[in-house]
């Protein structure tokens, strides 16, 4: 699984250590608890899933690891004091990887990176440090180009995508009136 320790490139950034994981079906629960926050959804529609929208969305990504060898990952931290564990001792933070985009809008038949960390979990290179890693698996599973669909509101994420080096794309309408625009990245 890819892993971003202190010895990697993203070491150089000096970014946190971070894993990923194929999320397993106890993810569903802990996903469910680090996003069931107002905060965390605020650009995607504002209100927190149901435990069975993440119940799907693990199963999912477990196809997606097994058929293209990329999916959106786990990211786990280890333990900190103060820290919330799960069962493995690992600290989850959230998500972050590349999918299929699974939209009938937006760029469809694109691959798509994407990141959801639990509000305590920001502003501390995590998802800049997952999506290192998570792009060097896109890249060894032969994808050339990736894309992105960030709420331009949500600066956070329009920084990770720009330290990426992302370069900013068309806008869409999304579902419910909201604007979001694609930035891409040729792998």
């Amino acid at each position: 699984m890819p892993t971003v320790s202190p010895r990697s490139a993203a070491a150089d950034r000096n970014l946190p250590a971070v894993r990923l994981r194929v999320p397993t079906h106890e993810d569903a629960h802990s996903w469910y608890r680090v996003f069931d926050d107002p905060e965390v959804m605020a650009f995607l529609g504002g209100s927190s899933a149901e435990r069975s929208a993440y119940e799907e969305l693990t199963a999912r990504q477990r196809r997606h690891h097994a058929e293209l060898g990329f999916c959106l990952w786990t990211v786990t931290a280890f333990p900190r004091e103060g820290v919330t564990t799960d069962t493995a001792g690992e600290t989850v933070l959230g998500f972050a990887g590349a999918q299929p985009w699974p939209h009938p809008w937006g760029p469809v038949g694109e691959i798509e990176i994407g990141w959801r960390l639990g509000r305590a979990h920001w502003g501390r290179g995590y998802a800049t440090a997952a999506m290192l890693a998570g792009l060097d698996a896109v890249r060894a599973a032969g994808v050339g180009r990736v894309a992105a669909v960030v709420d331009p509101r949500n600066t956070r994420s329009v920084a990770i995508a720009e330290r990426l080096g992302m370069a900013r794309g068309e806008e869409y309408e999304a579902p419910g009136g909201r604007w979001v625009r694609v930035f891409r990245l040729e792998c």
